[in-house]
Formats: C-alpha cells, sequence, structure tokens
C-alpha cells in the first residue's frame, strides 16, 4: 500500500491512529483469505479488539510503499492474538510492530464464546 497525504500528523509522518486501522484492514483480509468467514459460519459470533499493541521503530513518510505482514500467534479458548510488522517496500528493518488480542464475541449477548474447533484449526494452519 501506498501512504496517502491525509494519514500525516503535525510531525510529517504517519500518525499512529493510521497503523491501528491498517491493522484491523490487514487482520480483516488475511481472517478472510484463510476462509474464516465461512469457518465462522453461522456461528452468531463477531471478533473484538480488546487491546492494541504498536511499537514505533522509525517513521513513514506520504508516498512511502509499505508492505504489512501478519499471522496469527496464538488462540486460546476465547480469544487470539495477531501480530504485525509494518515495513516500507524493499527495506528489511521493520517500521513498526504491532499485535491485538482479538475476543469472539457472541452478536446476542455480548459476552465472549469459544472459539469452534474448526476454527482453531484454520488459524493453526495460518
Amino acid at each position: 500500500m501506498r501512504v496517502p497525504d491525509e494519514v500525516i500528523d503535525e510531525n510529517g509522518h504517519v500518525n499512529n491512529v493510521a497503523y491501528v486501522q491498517w491493522m484491523q484492514d490487514v487482520a480483516i483480509r488475511h481472517f478472510r483469505a484463510l476462509g474464516g468467514e465461512e469457518a465462522l459460519g453461522e456461528s452468531g459470533a463477531t471478533w473484538v479488539a480488546r487491546a492494541h499493541r504498536i511499537e514505533y521503530l522509525r517513521p513513514a513518510f506520504a508516498g512511502d510503499a509499505l508492505e504489512i505482514a501478519t499471522w496469527i500467534a496464538d488462540v486460546g479458548r476465547v480469544s487470539s492474538k495477531r501480530c504485525y510488522e509494518f515495513f516500507r517496500a524493499g527495506e528489511e528493518k521493520p517500521l513498526a510492530r504491532g499485535e491485538t488480542d482479538w475476543v469472539l464475541v457472541d452478536i446476542a449477548s455480548g459476552r465472549p464464546k469459544r472459539i469452534p474447533e474448526n476454527l482453531h484449526a484454520l488459524f493453526k494452519r495460518g
């Protein structure tokens, strides 16, 4: 992706809020690519972010071409930890690292819900 001008803050680099948005966007794309929507099926559940952590290592600027890597680091009974790394295209050193704790929540009750076994298996492959 190319960094758009509108995510640049008063310090002249990518605003921290943009990283959170990109983490969510890439998580959703990865989940779909793994077949997560089909695996979740009609369970009546959805993923909700419980916490985001980001370590900013180097700034990114308008026009930079970025590559974002993501992977599922851990899957528990009702939660999953997803990690991210942001790179400027063609560079090996990351610009930022992050992780999100996602919780599977029952839509009707708003309470955490056990992750179905088929989703556990899917995450272990991806």
